[in-house]
């Protein structure tokens, strides 16, 4: 008997997480424009650095091999924020209350949230590099780079996407969600991404070289490009895992008091 229900419990498991990824999945579908604007904005700025910036911050015209990186991540960030905004909304319908008389577990509704939007993000970075090889990046890569490149990125789109999925279950409504995230959304801009930390001042410098984003872009750049990455890669992998530990805890408690489990 204990046998047969540990089966059952571990098939309901996975049956229910499949669930609710396929919910979350046709809620993006449903949301094109949402989906439309996460890979619009990241290639508009990719455009107007490249074209606009891009001829006086690098006369050489290889400014668009240098933005690249940067671009992808903010085009996870840009993607990832709707997920707090969507998570909000179930916490705040009623929907986890009836999700809640049911034999299965609610928490599952924000995985699922978490895993449509590593998928929804992996297919707009797949434009964004798109765009990106037509306006003049030339990545120098093998095959291996490449997948260690890719990686990297859904490693930061995951840890990324419950964080924001976290900030929608504190969050009160799903317009404080896209507050709140909105702010994270500003941290690209103060790394690596656009200019390389030299070129700031020394107060900023410190910042920007120690927050969690430039490691990540460094890895991706160097992956990609062939720059040296040094320690990069092992600061980039430790933030991320650190930040995805902390944001599943946090949702995972945020969760239980929300939804009312002491």
């Amino acid at each position: 008997m204990k046998i047969h229900g540990s089966i059952s419990k571990t098939a309901s498991f996975r049956t229910t997480n499949a669930v609710f990824i396929g919910r979350s999945i046709r809620l993006s579908l449903r949301n094109a424009e949402a989906l439309i604007m996460a890979i619009m904005l990241p290639v508009m700025l990719m455009l107007l650095f490249t074209y606009v910036f891009g001829g006086s911050i690098d006369p050489s015209g290889n400014y668009v091999n240098y933005v690249v990186p940067g671009i992808i991540l903010l085009c996870a960030g840009f993607g990832s924020s709707s997920t707090g905004v969507d998570v909000a909304h179930d916490m705040t319908n009623g929907i986890i209350d009836r999700f809640r008389t049911m034999p299965i577990q609610s928490l599952s509704v924000v995985t699922g949230h978490v895993v449509a939007s590593l998928a929804r993000n992996l297919l707009a970075t797949a434009v964004v590099i798109g765009v990106a090889l037509l306006v003049g990046f030339r990545p120098s890569a093998n095959a291996l780079e490449w997948l260690a490149a890719i990686g990297v990125i859904s490693l930061f789109i995951l840890t990324i996407t419950w964080l924001f999925a976290a900030i929608g279950l504190v969050a009160g409504s799903p317009s404080a969600a896209s507050g709140y995230g909105f702010i994270l959304l500003f941290l690209p801009y103060l790394s690596s991404a656009f200019v390389p930390t030299s070129s700031m001042p020394s107060w900023l410098q410190g910042v920007a070289e120690h927050q969690p984003i430039t490691p990540v872009i460094e890895t991706i750049r160097g992956l990609l490009t062939g720059t040296p990455i040094h320690d990069s890669a092992w600061w980039a992998v430790g933030w991320c895992a650190l930040i995805l530990l902390l944001a599943i805890l946090w949702s995972i408690v945020s969760f239980n008091r929300k939804a009312g489990r002491r």
